[in-house]
């Protein structure tokens, strides 16, 4: 007989395969609209990647890399750590992006 999980282990229950076949398939399907995006043009390109390449991250981090299950401290830490990097690269690409 197998015993009643606590409560935190009810928490920290890991999905069923159908919950990462359904991210991975959006991951490919967001891969295949910034591939389309892409062959628009350039500026295209760059607002594309800025803008889908992020959420496709936030997929990898939540389901694959568990951040779900984490703690809001951790979470925050990371949003910052990933916000403050998104605005490195939009300043970086905003260059090619305008000109």
């Amino acid at each position: 007989m197998s015993e009643p999980l606590l409560e935190s282990e009810a928490a920290h229950a890991h999905p069923g395969y159908r919950v990462f076949l359904v991210v991975w398939a959006m991951l490919v399907l967001l891969t295949s609209l910034l591939v389309l995006i892409s062959r628009t043009g350039q500026g295209a390109a760059v607002w594309g990647l800025m803008l889908i390449t992020p959420l496709k991250a936030a997929l990898v981090f939540y389901f694959f890399m568990h951040l779900r299950y984490e703690g809001l401290l951790l979470k925050g830490i990371v949003t910052v750590a990933l916000g403050t990097l998104l605005i490195f690269f939009a300043l970086l690409f905003a260059d090619v992006a305008f000109r």
